[in-house]
């Protein structure tokens, strides 16, 4: 079995550096009937929008084999297991607290603090309610009180059991891919709805930050963030141009909030109708001071400029791709991370996502996938080298812990450790997470010497 040649001198490897895995919520739980709808539900239910016609229904019936999925956890020998809280599973339409639904998330709590392992929930996974869909959903300001309101009572319950929470995961997606592209639930389009919507997404971190310190103020609080590190197509004046333009528009457009308290230039380039609204005071809520920013990271970006005088992303046609179509670019992640370094003042990093789909077969009980470990070891030594550039890395955790409902790729690509049978939800173990746990093991050895 090939290990993870990771140089166990390096800064990497402190004793306080956390190495976990990931999941959410709607990817992995089933169990639909024991919640109310999400925007996800209703999303699978229309015609031309999941790639293979599958839900979320029943995923990898996590809230059945929750325990199972604790065990796989232990035996990786993880530091820490990142998953999120359905906000339709804890609340109900009223604003109480649905309590067999919270209960489920503090028992799997307590067993894997009772196992040793550091725990980060994330409140925000993209699956909001549908009832405040049918209400505007992210158009609605009012959901961002709502959604503080929500994180309230879980911040009262959970408290400082909690090591680590996470307000909202990829508001990129959740705002560009769902509201502007229509890709995502809820599936609407247009520039206008997309900014206004990240906007509101934005707005609802800061308003969440504030509550959570109440409630939970020995827990560490931070938002994360996915950026694609941009590089122009050509040098020439338009691409490095259009490569800056689409940076801001799609990634920074998240990041300069939180740490400037504005958002990046590029929204000069839209028409007034287009601009999200935004009111006296917002940028100072959601630029609430954070213990640490999550980074998830899988590709770069390739910019050109288009006739119209906007950014175009130019897609790679060849060259070392995983099944997603995405480039494999680890020294890009160096150079992102290095980057964002010495351009802003920022809290301590954790790399809450990194991982690939791969083609994946199941032979004699047993995924042989050598690439995604060869993956996985790339990506670990871009994290050392930026580290060894003075970024501040607390953790890495791996994307994912188990095969699940890619979204709109449904069950057609596979980003787990562990490869699930769809059919019989039998558990096995990819070379990979053989792998994984051999690098962890040989840490905790190189660590007792």
């Amino acid at each position: 079995m090939t290990k993870l040649a990771i140089p166990y001198d390096s800064k990497m490897f402190h004793q306080d550096f956390i190495f976990g895995v990931a999941t959410s919520s709607y990817q992995i739980e089933g169990d639909r009937a024991s919640r109310l709808d999400s925007i996800w539900d209703i999303f699978c239910q229309q015609e031309n929008t999941i790639s293979d016609q599958t839900n979320g229904d029943v995923a990898c019936d996590h809230i059945n084999r929750w325990q199972e999925d604790v065990n796989l956890i232990c035996d990786l020998g993880v530091d820490a297991y990142r998953f999120s809280i359905s906000w339709p599973r804890v609340m109900q339409e009223n604003g109480q607290v649905n309590e067999t639904g919270l209960a489920f998330y503090e028992l799997l709590i307590d067993t894997l603090k009772m196992q040793g392992k550091k725990v980060f929930v994330t409140l925000y996974h993209w699956d909001l309610p549908q009832y405040l869909e049918n209400k505007g959903g992210w158009l609605n300001r009012q959901t961002a009180y709502d959604f503080a309101d929500y994180c309230a009572l879980i911040g009262q319950r959970l408290g400082n059991k909690v090591d680590a929470y996470t307000t909202l995961n990829e508001p990129f997606c959740a705002g560009y891919l769902g509201y502007e592209l229509g890709i995502h639930a809820p599936g609407l389009t247009g520039k206008k709805n997309g900014r206004q919507a990240s906007h509101h997404l934005m707005l609802a971190h800061g308003l969440a930050v504030q509550v959570l310190r109440q409630h939970c103020p020995e827990a560490d609080i931070g938002i994360v963030i996915n950026i694609h590190p941009g590089y122009p197509l050509s040098q020439s004046a338009d691409d490095i141009a259009a490569t800056q333009m689409g940076g801001e528009y799609l990634f920074y457009w998240y990041l300069d909030p939180l740490l400037k308290q504005s958002y990046p230039s590029v929204i000069e380039h839209l028409n007034a109708s287009e601009q999200p609204d935004i009111l006296p005071g917002d940028m100072a809520i959601i630029a609430q001071p954070l213990d640490f920013i999550g980074m998830n990271y899988y590709t770069r970006n390739v910019y050109t400029m288009n006739a119209q005088g906007w950014f175009e992303i130019v897609p790679p046609s060849h060259g070392n791709l995983t099944e997603m179509g995405w480039e494999i670019v680890p020294e890009a992640m160096t150079e992102m991370l290095v980057t964002l370094h010495n351009e802003y003042d920022l809290p301590p990093l954790y790399i809450t996502e990194n991982g690939a789909a791969m083609p994946d077969k199941l032979e004699n009980k047993r995924v042989m996938d050598q690439n995604r470990i060869a993956y996985f070891q790339s990506h670990l030594l871009a994290v050392h080298n930026a580290m060894e550039q003075g970024v501040n890395i607390k953790g890495y955790f791996a994307w994912s812990l188990l095969d699940n409902f890619e979204w709109a790729e449904g069950f057609s690509k596979r980003f787990g450790l562990v490869y699930v049978d769809y059919a019989t939800q039998e558990r096995f173990w990819k070379d990979s997470a053989i792998a994984y746990r051999d690098m962890l093991t040989s840490r905790t050895l190189s660590t007792n010497e």
